[in-house]
């Protein structure tokens, strides 16, 4: 019966964790559209040019522990289509943060 009752519990909070996530991608998603546009407008010198998000996702930090908290992110991969041109960008909005940064293609960090 214990069991049952804490796997009950780990569930719900799971849910709520994957919820959480929605929207906090939900939220920041107008911003990280906003912010490749700039760019890509600029870059691509095509006022026309259109957004299409490719994926996103919460990447959560790579610090964490009692004494250093890393910034939970919002990361968006959004191709950017217009003026005979195709571009890819890789949108970065932090937690608590009130804007985002735009950056070039492929995935964002050393590979």
């Amino acid at each position: 019966m214990r069991k049952a009752l804490r796997f009950s519990i780990a569930a719900a909070l799971l849910a709520g964790a994957c919820a959480t996530q929605s929207d906090f991608l939900a939220q920041k998603q107008p911003m990280a559209l906003q912010t490749v546009m700039s760019r890509a407008q600029f870059e691509m010198n095509c006022p026309s040019a259109a957004p299409t998000i490719l994926s996103q996702e919460v990447v959560q930090p790579a610090l964490q522990g009692p004494w250093v908290q890393g910034i939970q992110r919002a990361e968006f991969t959004i191709g950017v289509a217009g003026c005979g041109q195709r571009k890819e960008y890789v949108v970065i909005c932090p937690e608590g943060g009130e804007g985002c940064f735009a950056t070039g293609p492929g995935r964002f960090g050393a590979q």
